[in-house]
């Protein structure tokens, strides 16, 4: 029988030698290395989530909680470091993409029978 699990675990190894996977890795160093880029991402993730909370929960989200959000995320985006981080992170989700294409794939063609 085989063990996906033993494959998978050899997947993430590989995912995480690729240039794209490095690319990241190198670009979150910088962020963490630069107190403001590191402050100024985390108030970003933080109003991320919080808002993300929000939506799950089926709360309203208040036009000044949008506001802050857009401000927040304006200024992440113009912090150069963070912004690479943003680019690299997009790089490696593609990659991610495509591996989630593969796999449903053999799914996919289950159903095109009907």
């Amino acid at each position: 029988m085989i063990n996906i699990y033993n494959e998978i675990n050899a997947l993430e190894a590989t995912f995480r030698k690729t240039p794209e996977f490095e690319a990241l890795e190198a670009a979150v160093k910088v962020v963490k290395e630069d107190e403001e880029a590191l402050n100024l991402f985390k108030n970003f993730r933080k109003v991320q989530i919080d808002l993300q909370k929000k939506q799950l929960t089926g709360e309203d989200i208040l036009e000044d909680e949008l506001v802050y959000a857009q401000k927040a995320a304006q200024l992440a985006q113009q912090n150069t470091k963070i912004s690479a981080m943003l680019q690299a992170e997009m790089n490696l989700s593609k990659i991610i993409e495509e591996v989630n294409r593969i796999l449903i794939k053999p799914i996919q063609t289950l159903y095109e029978e009907f």
